[in-house]
């Protein structure tokens, strides 16, 4: 796990190439304090840089950046190849040599075997930069999952990449802010792929790689799928139960797979104990937990983390985060944030703890929720089905009139998904957005509908609600998040959830089964029956949660209306300090009062 960069430029020195990837090596080193490397290549004006996080084999042989040992391709890369011994003995009955045994030398001879075909082969979590010197191409990949950030800049024959936009801004390749952030961030509580707060910086799409050409200084993006497997939908109860209990065996042993001090974030909820006690399985005493707990006892998992940490072998460190703890780190947080989000305070907090016990990298329970109906959109989504059928105009005509817990239902006047979500998940309302940046309410809709990723189709059903949560609030929010707060701690979080084969499992099977209107995560669940204690999902759901909605009320640089411009966004955080509103409100306009 480490961060990487990259910038092919024929227009400058080659000094200020190098110059420019040190640079932004220098402002990801927090992602990969165990070593640093850069390679140039003056012919074809390019450098890779990267900042190491060692967690499979921890000697020098896993420098970065890599090169076959005839130097022809070479990568930077970033995350785990998870089935990279199964690849590796495949290549070497086809005659490939290796010099050490990391999943990063795998990569390059599969590439070098397969070409692009390569990418549909690994099953991890991954983004890196591969240049093949012989075709003069540079090709940037990222995971199926969007687990890893991969980001890039392309303008005027030059292309610069890099794990995080801050690099960006360091290097001097551009600080122009994107003038529409602040709308998407309000709508949205943070900036949806493929944009960032930086002119032309693009996120690339999960399961995609785009493909530079050194000689004509162009480039195209495309897909790639995984292969393999069977398409067939699963339409016996027991036949699911039986496949998902496989299937997320194998993916959390492939992801035990380390050479360096690992262990589970226990929260106590159904998905992290269960991914904690499927570990203990296999690690027993090397196994270590992470947990947190608050004075404020509404709060406090500590009863459900204990039911699970009585089956245990290994070591549980367990850490008390308080208002004080919020208040005094508040600041490093929203500097590891490296873009706005509402999220991600928690995954700060978590990670610190992991990283100062020792750990480099932990298991997570994301991607539970999202494939298994674990939230209440899951229910909420049929309630559109009806709203519908109202006319829209009517939404548009009392959108200013509708109280604050209903300002939402003004996005039923989009015909768009997009909106669909928004009214589901989104933060603030069109007209609300626009009155606070003072822009037209035309302006607000343009950015928010005219060019989102989405779903087309219409149905208001559980697959749609599951499509909306994996595709556009895990992805976008946080695996994101969860991303950049740990590595701001030099810490690899990882999702056995989202292992390949088992999403691909999941979407197989048929919604009558895997979606449970009566209880969440219902076919989830029994599929471990006679693993998971029963106190611990059969309670009202949680979710890894802190108290922001005390500490931020009393946190008098978020909750004082008087340090705020504006009259609806004072009015909003009176509000917010009568508890008349969510902490998430106040969190971003708190986080966007400096841009407007």
């Amino acid at each position: 796990m480490c961060r990487i960069t990259g910038v092919i430029n024929n227009r400058l020195q080659p000094q200020l190439i190098k110059e420019q990837v040190k640079a932004m090596c220098q402002a990801l080193q927090h992602g990969g304090p165990d070593d640093e490397g850069v390679f140039f290549d003056e012919k074809n004006s390019l450098a890779f840089g990267h900042r190491r996080l060692s967690i499979i084999d921890l000697s020098i042989n896993g420098h970065q950046p890599m090169a076959d040992p005839g130097q022809k391709t070479w990568i930077t890369f970033n995350g785990e190849i998870y089935n990279y011994l199964e690849i590796r003995n495949e290549l070497l009955t086809l005659g490939a040599q290796f010099t050490s045994v990391t999943d990063t030398e795998v990569i390059i001879a599969a590439y070098m075997q397969w070409g692009t075909e390569a990418f549909c082969k690994f099953r991890g979590m991954f983004a890196f930069a591969l240049f093949d010197s012989i075709k003069k191409l540079t090709y940037l990949v990222r995971d199926t999952a969007g687990v890893k950030p991969l980001y890039y800049f392309a303008q005027a024959g030059q292309l610069s990449f890099a794990s995080e936009t801050r690099a960006f801004i360091a290097a001097g390749i551009t600080n122009s802010n994107d003038a529409s952030w602040p709308i998407r961030f309000l709508a949205f509580g943070h900036i949806p792929e493929p944009y960032t707060t930086l002119k032309n910086v693009f996120s690339l799409a999960k399961g995609h790689y785009l493909c530079w050409d050194h000689t004509s200084s162009t480039y195209f993006i495309d897909a790639y799928k995984i292969t393999g497997g069977y398409n067939n939908q699963i339409t016996d109860a027991d036949e699911a139960r039986h496949l998902i209990k496989q299937a997320l065996i194998n993916g959390v042993g492939r992801q035990l797979i380390a050479d360096a001090p690992l262990g589970v974030f226990l929260s106590g909820g159904t998905d992290s104990s269960l991914i904690t006690l499927l570990a203990d399985k296999q690690k027993k005493e090397q196994l270590k937990t992470i947990s947190i707990f608050f004075n404020e006892k509404s709060y406090d998992e500590q009863a459900y983390q204990r039911l699970v940490l009585d089956k245990l072998s290994g070591q549980n460190f367990s850490h008390l985060v308080r208002q004080q703890d919020f208040e005094t780190h508040l600041p490093q947080i929203i500097s590891a944030m490296d873009m706005p989000t509402t999220d991600g305070i928690n995954s700060w907090f978590i990670s610190k703890y992991a990283h100062e016990d020792g750990l480099k990298a932990v298991l997570s329970g994301i991607g539970a929720d999202e494939y298994f109906g674990g939230y209440p959109s899951f229910t909420r989504i049929g309630y559109l089905k009806y709203l519908k059928k109202i006319p829209p105009f009517l939404f548009s005509a009392v959108q200013e009139l509708l109280p604050d817990p209903y300002k939402k239902l003004a996005f039923l006047a989009n015909d768009n998904p997009i909106a669909d979500y928004l009214l589901l998940r989104g933060l603030f309302s069109t007209g609300d957005i626009a009155r606070m940046l003072d822009i037209g309410d035309r302006e607000v809709k343009e950015v928010l509908f005219d060019s989102q990723e989405a779903q087309k189709r219409c149905v208001y059903d559980a697959e749609q609600a599951s499509w909306f949560e994996a595709n556009l609030y895990m992805k976008n929010q946080l695996l994101r998040d969860t991303d950049v707060m740990s590595m701001n701690h030099g810490l690899e979080v990882r999702v056995p959830f989202l292992d390949e084969d088992f999403t691909t499992l999941a979407e197989r099977i048929s919604p009558a089964i895997r979606f449970n209107p009566l209880q969440p995560k219902k076919v989830l669940i029994d599929s471990f029956n006679d693993l998971l204690p029963q106190a611990v999902w059969n309670r009202p759901k949680m979710g890894f949660s802190f108290p922001l909605q005390r500490w931020m009320s009393q946190y008098k640089p978020i909750g004082d209306s008087n340090l705020y411009k504006g009259k609806l966004v004072k009015k909003t955080i009176k509000k917010f300090t009568n508890n008349q509103i969510h902490w998430s409100k106040a969190f971003a306009l708190y986080q966007i009062q400096p841009y407007v």
